[in-house]
C-alpha cells in the first residue's frame, strides 16, 4: 500500500511539473503536430519558453500571438505598432526581443502583460531588421538591407541599455541584391556568432566584438534561401524557407567548418521561416511567402520530430 502511494504521488508531481500534461502524453509527444494561426495573421518569427509556451510575431500588424503548446490555442497578447515584429527570442526574466523589420527598430517586451518595455530605433530609412540572438551578456540583431549588426549590451541582472551599438559587418560577407544576413545563432563555443546570407546561402561566422565575418567551410555545400537558425549543442538547423527544408549541418565546436548531415522536409511545409525547439520536436510557422496574403488567409504552425 505504501508503495503504492508512493507512486501514486510521484505521478501527481511529474504532472505538475510537466504543467499538467499527463506524463505518458508528454513523453509520447501527444502535443498537436499542426495547429492554427489567425486568419491574415502572415507569421515570421518564433519563440518557444519559458515553459510549453510559443510565441509569433506579424509580418502585417507586428502583432504577437502566444499559444499553449499543449493544445495548440492561443490569442494575441501583444498589439504591434503597425510595422513587422520578425526574430523573436525570450530571456529568463520575462522579456521578448522582437526584431522589427521594416520598421526598422527592436522592441522588449514584457511577457505577463504584453506591454512594451522599451524600444530602440536601429536604423533610419532603408533597413530590415530581422532577426535577434540572445548572449549571456547582450542582444544582437540582423539587418538585411545594411551590412551591420545591432548590439544592445545587457547589463547587471539583464538591465536593458539606453541605446544600441552599431557594429559593421567586413571581412568575407558582401551584400548584395535581395535578403542579405539573416537568421543568427551563437558558434558552439559561445565565442563567435553564426550568420546565415539568405541571397548567397553562405554561413559566416563574425567576431561579436569587430564584426568581422569568416565564411564557414560547409565542404561546398549552400543554405540557398536560409533564414532562422537554431543552435543545439554542435547542431545547427538552418531553415531554408523557400525550399521547404531544414538543413541539419553537424559543426566543428569553434564553429569554423561544417557538414549537413541530413535535411527534414514535410508534406505541411509551406515556405516556413524559423524555427524554435521543445522537448524532441521542432516548430516551425509556415510563412507562405508564395501566396498573395489576405486577411481570409490561413496560417498554421507545424513540428517535425529532431
Amino acid at each position: 500500500m505504501r508503495s503504492a502511494i508512493l507512486k501514486t504521488a510521484l505521478g501527481a508531481l511529474i504532472v505538475l511539473m510537466l504543467g499538467g500534461v499527463p506524463a505518458q502524453a508528454a513523453a509520447a509527444g501527444k502535443f498537436p503536430g499542426t495547429f492554427p494561426l489567425p486568419d491574415g495573421f502572415q507569421p515570421e518569427g518564433i519563440a518557444i519558453g519559458p515553459g510549453p509556451y510559443a510565441y509569433f510575431g506579424s509580418r502585417a500588424t507586428g502583432d504577437i500571438y502566444r499559444a499553449d503548446l499543449r493544445t495548440g490555442k492561443g490569442s494575441v497578447f501583444s498589439e504591434g505598432p503597425g510595422t513587422p515584429s520578425l526574430g523573436l527570442k525570450t530571456d529568463g526574466r520575462g522579456r521578448l526581443f522582437v526584431a522589427g523589420g521594416t520598421g526598422g527598430d527592436a522592441r522588449v517586451v514584457d511577457l505577463r502583460t504584453g506591454a512594451v518595455i522599451k524600444s530602440y530605433t536601429l536604423a533610419t530609412g532603408t533597413s530590415f531588421v530581422n532577426d535577434v540572438i540572445l548572449t549571456d551578456g547582450a542582444a544582437y540583431f540582423t539587418d538585411s538591407a545594411n551590412p551591420v549588426l545591432y548590439k544592445l549590451d545587457l547589463g547587471r541582472r539583464g538591465a536593458l541599455p539606453a541605446e544600441a551599438v552599431r557594429i559593421p559587418l567586413s571581412g568575407d560577407i558582401e551584400y548584395t541584391t535581395g535578403n542579405n544576413a539573416n537568421g543568427i545563432a551563437p558558434s558552439p563555443d559561445r565565442r563567435s556568432l553564426l550568420v546565415v546570407q539568405s541571397n548567397t546561402g553562405k554561413l559566416f561566422e563574425v567576431d561579436p566584438s569587430s564584426g568581422v565575418a569568416t565564411e564557414v567551410d560547409l565542404g561546398g555545400e549552400l543554405l540557398t534561401n536560409g533564414d532562422g537558425l537554431l543552435l543545439s549543442g554542435r547542431t545547427l538547423y538552418a531553415v531554408l524557407n523557400r525550399l521547404n527544408t531544414v538543413a541539419v549541418i553537424g559543426l566543428a565546436r569553434d564553429g569554423s567548418s561544417g557538414k549537413i548531415v541530413k535535411r527534414l522536409t514535410d508534406s505541411r511545409f509551406d515556405v516556413p521561416t524559423t524555427v524554435a525547439a521543445y522537448g524532441h520536436r521542432l516548430y516551425l510557422p509556415n510563412a507562405r511567402f508564395t501566396t498573395t496574403p489576405t486577411p481570409d488567409t490561413t496560417y498554421d504552425v507545424v513540428s517535425v520530430k529532431r
